[in-house]
């Protein structure tokens, strides 16, 4: 599994333009063969912090997910809304195991 914690903080005027775009997204996301998950979390103490936690069967279909219009349309849409640039922190599965998901 190829696990990815992206880390976003956006710009209070556009919290709810930046929740639309990306339900959008992950709703498409979910969709993609070898997406196991694909969540979007908002911070209770700052609503302008997001992660998203993106599940992958590997790092191939990390990769193709990236070359998909609906990808390219939220990265286009939300990089403006953003406060500071957003971070992908990469991690491996532990448990449950890899056949678990």
């Amino acid at each position: 599994m190829h696990i990815v914690h992206v880390h976003v903080h956006v710009k209070p005027e556009f919290v709810e333009d930046f929740k639309q775009a990306t339900i959008e997204n992950a709703s498409n996301s979910v969709q993609e063969a070898g997406v196991a998950r694909f969540d979007v979390i908002q911070s209770i103490d700052d609503p302008t912090r997001f992660i998203l936690v993106e599940v992958y069967r590997n790092t191939q279909v990390s990769a193709a997910h990236k070359e998909t219009a609906h990808y390219a349309r939220w990265r286009d849409a939300v990089t403006p809304m953003m406060a500071e640039p957003r971070q992908g922190i990469k991690y491996t599965n532990v448990f449950p195991q890899d056949a678990g998901w």
